[in-house]
């Protein structure tokens, strides 16, 4: 066996283990769209480094040499679009199509030019380097910049470039062979095969570290979300305002809250709509807390609001807005006249206070408000205002009725 043909042989192989891993990778992770087209694209690779093989030896060359070329296009288009997905940018179906018929065309009718030519290779080549540079382009255009993004651009850039030089690097290697039969023996064909097996190897490895790191966040986050609130668990909420902390110079607050007679909630009209009335509260408490504050669910009907920067006065100006706009917000599957309510504590952090201690200023202060009627907002540390009076929109409170 010629020493590219060698080089063929180990790129079979390894194009086979990376459609095995992205195809398992896949399999473990139903949700994941992108592994799909990565295995995909390495199905494609063995498709055409089989007709390498079969090629020389068929008695219809243009057909072959036409399905070697779509098979490995269909390999980089796989990439492209693996890549779109994976970015969260629109699929570019049209673009896609569009450069494959007219590439497949191109090669078919490209055949009949004399095989050692730059520009029958070039007619061959510039597709993939187009897939390529598509590739880069959208992880460039998604703004992201973390080491492995960037990474990925290198390598598709650089894999692009080789594409564009190879027509030109079979001139100066002595040839890329006058027909199929010869073109395993040169020299320009040890490089092709050997350069590309390189890249394979490292965009694989590369892909396939996205991919898993891709699955541990999503691991990590499941672990830190409240399923039901869609907010942080206690966990979460502990490790995200812990670092907020850190600096004694800044200030910071917390806003507890509790949802008033929730026991009621769920004994006259079902624990069904008592998860409505935890959504509605948890997404009043999303939408409402600034962008850089942690809101999570603690456990049962208590939430906490983490302020990072934050003083008393801000604080205690979020949990009113909260609490008056939960008494006024009607939830699914309670009748129209009956309002839900929530107490709220509220403390700022004190000099080299930990996470704990000031949750539980915040706690006591939440049970000031609770004992003196619910649905206020109690402050920690502040006795001449202990708790602001009950809103006058609350309606019919369930909070009345335990």
């Amino acid at each position: 066996m010629a020493g590219a043909g060698f080089i063929l042989a180990i790129n079979l192989f390894i194009a086979a283990l990376f459609a095995l891993a992205f195809f398992l990778v896949g399999v473990s992770n139903r949700a994941d769209k992108v592994a799909p087209f990565f295995s995909l694209a390495y199905v494609f690779g063995i498709v055409y480094i089989a007709s390498e093989f079969i090629l020389p030896q068929q008695d219809y060359p243009q057909f072959a040499y036409t399905a070697g070329f779509a098979a490995f296009l269909g390999a980089v288009t796989a990439v492209t679009l693996g890549v779109a997905r994976r970015y969260a940018r629109p699929l570019p179906w049209a673009g896609v199509s569009v450069i494959v018929i007219v590439s497949v065309a191109a090669n078919w009718f490209g055949y009949t030019l004399p095989h050692d030519t730059v520009e029958r290779n070039l007619i061959y080549q510039t597709p993939y380097a187009v897939m390529q540079a598509c590739a880069a382009w959208i992880i460039l255009a998604s703004r992201r910049r973390q080491p492995i993004d960037i990474g990925l651009v290198a390598l598709f850039a650089l894999s692009a470039m080789q594409f564009l030089s190879k027509p030109f690097a079979a001139v100066l290697l002595g040839g890329s062979g006058d027909s199929s039969y010869t073109y395993l023996a040169t020299t320009y064909a040890l490089y092709s095969q050997s350069l590309g097996a390189i890249l394979q190897v490292a965009t694989g490895l590369l892909m396939l570290m996205l991919l898993v790191r891709d699955m541990l966040v999503e691991i990590t986050a499941r672990s830190e979300t409240d399923p039901l609130s869609s907010v942080y668990n206690r966990r979460g909420f502990e490790e995200r305002a812990a670092p907020g902390l850190q600096q004694a110079s800044v200030p910071a607050a917390l806003v507890l809250a509790d949802l008033d007679a929730f026991k009621a909630i769920n004994d006259n009209y079902g624990h069904d709509t008592g998860d409505q009335v935890i959504i509605a509260f948890a997404t009043l408490l999303r939408d409402t807390a600034p962008p850089k504050a942690v809101v999570g669910r603690l456990g049962g009907e208590e939430f906490g609001v983490f302020l990072p920067g934050a003083n008393l006065a801000v604080a205690r100006l979020l949990a009113e807005t909260l609490r008056t706009g939960f008494a006024a917000q009607p939830v699914a599957g309670l009748p129209p006249f009956v309002r839900c309510t929530a107490s709220f504590g509220v403390a700022e952090r004190m000099d080299g206070e930990s996470l704990s201690g000031l949750r539980r200023r915040a706690d006591a202060a939440l049970y000031t408000a609770k004992r003196d009627g619910r649905d206020r907002v109690a402050v920690a540390g502040d006795p001449h205002a202990d708790a602001m009076p009950a809103h006058p929109l609350a309606g019919t409170s369930l909070a009345k009725s335990a």
